[in-house]
């Protein structure tokens, strides 16, 4: 098997490459915006038309920008317009199956949202630009005349994270981070470790379902106490203070309009998104995963195990 992965120089199609590159039977050519002097590698803008001297049967298109914040046009960019290019090649390459990585974050809602399935409701609006080109890039792959699948994984984490974790961590060791007030349950998530999701997107290339996928572990946490156990076991002071979302969203929403006006390319140190993913629950119903390919293959506690130990090894 051919496998072309986008984004190859990125959190997850770097994951990917990495896992199985040198596995008998799959070959693999990653593409990237960063120039890396390694083979089976090519630096290539996706917002432009592109082509390349390699016939895949399966293109894993991870290449994203995801991040809660950055201009409209850049997520338009780098979203949208790289989608339609990576289904032009296709096109022209003689339709290789596609497998296009999307997010969880198209459902989102500021609320809580209980066993969220394929079915639940998407748009018309949406938290942030960020999911809002996410979802344009699910409706091109739609229309693409191969053989295609939407992996919506939710909050991936492990070694070589770039965007949920080291914001968490960097929040809390500036004393930005706070708990937050709820009445009723706790807030409970889905998270998926990085080779979960790597071997999740095999299964991916390799089957022939068609349709969106909800990814994740399958083991939602509370988050406050998982957080606070992570913190503690780093080393880093446990938050103290305790806010009322509404209050939280108010300031973060005062924020972002100062970055907007005063300092438009930095990221504001909070955002109405990052909010919400701390006060509000999100769980997903994986049926539909776990019956196309099987449980998770790497616990979140295994996960965790491995996340820490990077992070360790990387203050030392």
């Amino acid at each position: 098997m051919r496998i072309l992965v986008t984004g190859a120089s990125g959190f997850v199609g770097g994951a990917f490459v990495r896992r199985f590159a040198g596995i008998d039977g799959i070959e693999i050519h990653g593409i990237g915006r960063r120039r890396l002097d390694v083979p089976g590698y090519s630096a290539i803008d996706l917002s432009e038309p592109f082509d390349l001297p390699f016939a895949p049967d399966v293109v894993v298109h991870a290449a994203a920008r995801a991040s809660p914040w950055g201009t409209k046009a850049d997520f338009v960019r780098q979203n949208v317009d790289a989608t339609r290019n990576v289904i032009a090649f296709c096109e022209r390459a003689g339709r290789p199956r596609l497998v296009y990585v999307s997010s969880s974050a198209v459902f989102y809602r500021n609320e809580d949202q209980l066993g969220l399935t394929e079915a639940s409701p998407i748009g018309p609006r949406f938290v942030n630009t960020y999911a809002g080109t996410k979802y344009a890039g699910e409706q091109l792959v739609r229309a693409y005349s191969g053989s295609w699948m939407i992996a919506r994984p939710r909050a991936v984490f492990g070694p070589g994270d770039t965007v949920v974790f080291p914001r968490i961590l960097r929040a809390a060791r500036e004393n930005r981070l706070p708990l937050f007030r709820r009445t009723g349950a706790p807030v409970r998530a889905d998270l998926i470790y990085i080779d979960t999701l790597a071997d999740y997107l095999l299964a991916a290339a390799r089957s022939s379902l068609t349709g969106a996928v909800n990814l994740t572990n399958a083991e939602p946490v509370e988050l406050q106490a998982f957080l606070l156990e992570v913190f503690a076991r780093l080393g880093i002071p446990a938050p103290k203070r305790v806010v009322d979302p509404r209050v939280a969203f108010a300031l973060a929403a005062a924020v972002e309009g100062y970055y907007r006006a005063f300092r438009p390319g930095d990221e504001p140190p909070v955002t109405r998104f990052g909010v919400g993913a701390f006060a509000y629950s999100k769980t997903f119903d994986v049926s539909k995963m776990l019956a196309a390919f099987g449980p998770p293959s790497v616990p979140v506690r295994d996960g965790v195990e491995a996340f820490i130990a990077e992070l360790r090894q990387a203050a030392a």
